[in-house]
């Protein structure tokens, strides 16, 4: 039996996320698992990671969307950042 798939694409760089919609998908997890701190813009800035909490990777997030880990996959009642391929497919399997 398959199972239905609804995707629903968003591109949050016109229409950005709000502080509300963000600790809607963190689920009280930590804002660093949807923040890209990998990213070039990241990088740019200069900030030392270890020195920011959650509400200040929020700001820089509502700030720069690319620093938002893409994409942002939510497969019933779980969020993920960044999820690769391979992890996806298994979770979508169960």
């Amino acid at each position: 039996m398959q199972k239905k798939v609804e995707i629903n694409e968003r591109d949050f760089f016109k229409t950005p996320f709000t502080r509300a919609e963000i600790n809607a998908l963190l689920q009280k997890k930590a804002a660093s698992v949807m923040f890209s701190f990998r990213s070039p813009s990241f990088k740019s800035l200069g900030l030392d990671q270890a020195k920011l909490k959650d509400n200040d990777l929020i700001d820089l997030m509502l700030k720069e969307p690319r620093l938002i880990r893409r994409p942002i996959v939510k497969i019933g009642g779980n969020v993920y950042f960044g999820a690769d391929i391979k992890a996806l497919a298994e979770i979508i399997k169960t």
